[in-house]
């Protein structure tokens, strides 16, 4: 049986620790492709027998969590909500935090207290607990555990004090019920926070959200953009937002493509131009064709990428995970020895034992080091997605961190990939018609850009029709073709063109029968972005399949000095791999022939105007064209990476030093709960400020022309 991809929206995960307690889960029921977001709430996997998936579905329900159909449309009930439950529980724990200074002896009363703490106390229960007893069933114990252990003690120990009659010494009502209203405190602000991280996915998720003007035999009906199918006819008009991938029409409109590129320049549409569903029309109206929809769309696509993305873990967060999952077994054995020694060794009596040893409970906290790097990832993935740059994986920024080469392809990628032709030689008895015709024939067949150009430079040009057969595309090389007489003609890169002006060769019959002369031009900003690379102590390269006499004039211009000419795609690989030894190495290219030195470097990155097969081939693909991308996507990831590692070290400092203050007695439960409950703000804090930071110069103005 096929396997079938599930996806999942499941509610109660809050850290990276329920995260990993789901994973283990599916991987013991020996699943595949598993993709467990706790900040979206979602959870992928592969099944293959439908019969599993409600043991499935139950399985993770045990652990805690709940799975709904839709968040959105299936709203959290109001005493679900943790912001409801912090009041609830806020409303009976201030009296007993306020017994000692207000005039009401009567708050003072063991039974009072008692009564005050019970619906505190129960409401932990069923939130803390619920939670611990689903992660210990995972294999991965959470903060939760700490929490119901510390709080639960200190509410024992007075009740047995009350039901004794042992006096004010046993009473740790308030206590109890201020750690579980602080921490539920600092869930509120967690959760509020980490819902910030995710906001460049949520508001890519958005945008999918609109209706379609639908024609049908002349009548216009409104639909929701989910029930358009490839094929149907749509009216956008000015101000909406397109609904689905497709094709224009009629009508002429701008149209604002910055939630896809980064660039607010709007993009000038005609006939038959693309159109991309949730960039919107600014000024005029058009009439498309819906060409892809639902999840085959761009949009979706990237979405879906950008939610992979962030469950990459780079290797930066395996000593978290690692720390994380013998945390809470850690603590408290801790607490036990704190009691103990505090108890029998140092003779505290039982009251100050005690405390010290729920402080040390209670003031842990693992999620801090669970949150330290999804968090920072979320955001500078959703930094670069706003800027037009599309990470594959949050593995990736690290990956780039300590980049030492940055290795160009010429055609495309550093030159506008517009090239002209300069001119055309004629070999032996054929004439400059029937040249100009089979290089219409065979070069329409292709997406290369140089095939582009030759067929728009000869289209008004007069020339001898040739009908084309067969045609394939050989990675690196040309074109093969052959037309309706049976004649085999190659045209493409060949070291047999004479040098100078010309660098394409046309064979008919293995016979060189026409050489050609094209140019590009070299982007406006190549030379600043060569600048700022070398300022950041990175050594460009260039690496090209085109004429040594062209790389080396392209490379004076804009200041490289290491120039790999005339290369094929297997000599690239090669090239590639001698600067893998050097040091982390990042390939940019945008052709086919670009595809597997991709992949060969340690990061590849690919143009959106590339081939498909050099986008699949990448690892960050640049929704621009812009090479002022390139330093910015390094930028961002350099101080991903930094945010991650701040994130880690308050995360470890915290807990090494306020646990052997807690376990000294310096710390009263309560501050303990107060500082725990923060302590995850201040991970996540850290990590918004991704979204703002000046990561680097700012961009220089573009010269006119």
């Amino acid at each position: 049986m096929a396997e079938q991809l599930v996806e999942l929206n499941v509610t109660g995960m809050h850290c990276n620790n329920c995260a990993i307690s789901v994973h283990k889960l599916l991987e013991k029921k020996g699943l595949k492709n598993i993709l467990v977001d706790f900040a979206g709430e979602e959870v992928q996997f592969s099944y293959n027998d439908p019969a599993d998936l409600p043991g499935i579905i139950r399985d993770i329900e045990g652990l805690g969590y709940k799975v709904v159909d839709d968040p959105a449309l299936q709203p959290t009930p109001f005493y679900d909500k943790v912001e409801n439950k912090f009041i609830f529980c806020a409303i009976f724990t201030a009296p007993l935090l306020l017994h000692m200074v207000l005039p009401w002896h009567f708050l003072q009363e063991p039974l009072v207290q008692l009564l005050l703490c019970l619906p505190v106390f129960v409401a932990g229960c069923l939130h803390f607990g619920k939670s611990a007893i689903g992660s210990l069933k995972g294999g991965v114990p959470n903060m939760d555990v700490l929490i119901f252990v510390g709080s639960t003690a200190a509410f024992v120990y007075s009740l047995i004090g009350t039901y004794e009659h042992l006096g004010e010494r046993y009473q740790f009502y308030e206590t109890c019920a201020t750690i579980i209203t602080l921490v539920l405190l600092g869930n509120v602000f967690e959760k509020r926070s980490v819902t910030q991280t995710t906001s460049a996915v949520k508001d890519l998720v958005k945008i999918q959200q609109v209706n379609a003007n639908r024609e049908v035999n002349g009548v216009i009906e409104v639909i929701n953009a989910r029930e358009v199918r490839p094929g149907d006819i749509l009216l956008v008009n000015e101000g909406d937002k397109i609904p689905v991938d497709g094709e224009v029409l009629s009508g002429e409109a701008s149209v604002d493509e910055s939630m896809l590129t980064g660039e607010s320049v709007p993009v000038e549409k005609g006939k038959y131009a693309r159109l991309i569903g949730g960039t919107v029309v600014q000024h005029g109206n058009l009439r498309m064709l819906a060409t892809k929809v639902g999840s085959n769309t761009i949009l979706a696509q990237i979405i879906e990428l950008m939610k992979k993305a962030q469950a990459a873990k780079p290797p930066v967060q395996k000593l978290g995970d690692q720390v994380a999952a013998i945390f809470v077994p850690a603590v408290i054995l801790i607490s036990l020895v704190t009691f103990a020694v505090a108890f029998f060794a140092v003779h505290d009596g039982m009251r100050a034992s005690l405390m010290n040893a729920i402080a040390v409970l209670v003031i842990s906290c693992p999620c801090a080091m669970g949150l330290a790097t999804p968090t920072a990832i979320m955001v500078g993935l959703g930094r670069a997605a706003k800027n037009g740059i599309l990470i594959k994986g949050g593995d990736t920024v690290e990956a780039v961190a300590n980049a030492k080469y940055v290795i160009f392809d010429k055609t495309g990628t550093l030159t506008t990939g517009k090239f002209k032709i300069n001119g055309i030689k004629a070999e032996g008895h054929f004439g400059i018609e029937a040249i100009r015709g089979i290089i219409s024939a065979i070069e329409e067949r292709s997406n290369h850009p140089i095939a582009k150009s030759l067929v728009n430079g000869l289209a008004n040009l007069p020339k001898t029709k040739v009908i084309i057969k067969t045609a394939r595309e050989e990675k690196g090389l040309g074109m093969h073709a052959e037309d309706v007489e049976g004649n085999h003609y190659f045209l493409g890169a060949g070291k047999t063109a004479d040098e100078g002006d010309f660098n394409l060769t046309l064979f008919k019959n293995q016979k060189l029968i026409a050489q050609i002369g094209v140019d590009d031009e070299i982007k406006p900003e190549a030379a600043e972005l060569i600048s700022q690379l070398k300022k950041m102590h990175i050594t460009p390269v260039l690496l090209s399949g085109d004429k040594l006499n062209r790389c080396l004039s392209v490379a004076k211009k804009i200041g490289i000095s290491d120039v790999h000419a005339e290369k094929l795609p297997d000599e690239k690989l090669v090239v590639v791999d001698i600067y893998r030894k050097k040091g982390c190495t990042i390939m940019v290219g945008d052709g086919i022939n670009d595809a597997p030195a991709l992949i060969k470097a340690d990061v590849g990155v690919s143009m959106s105007d590339a081939s498909q097969i050099a986008i699949q081939s990448a690892r960050v693909v640049l929704l621009n064209t812009d090479l002022h991308s390139v330093v910015k996507f390094l930028q961002i990831s350099k101080h991903t990476l930094i945010t991650i590692k701040q994130n880690l070290f308050w995360a470890f400092a915290y807990n090494i030093v306020a646990i052997p203050l807690a376990a000294f007695g310096f710390l009263s439960p309560m501050i303990g709960a107060f500082t725990m409950a923060f302590s995850d703000v201040v991970v996540i804090g850290n990590s918004l400020r991704l979204k703002w930071k000046k990561i680097g110069p700012a961009r220089p103005p573009t010269s006119a022309g």
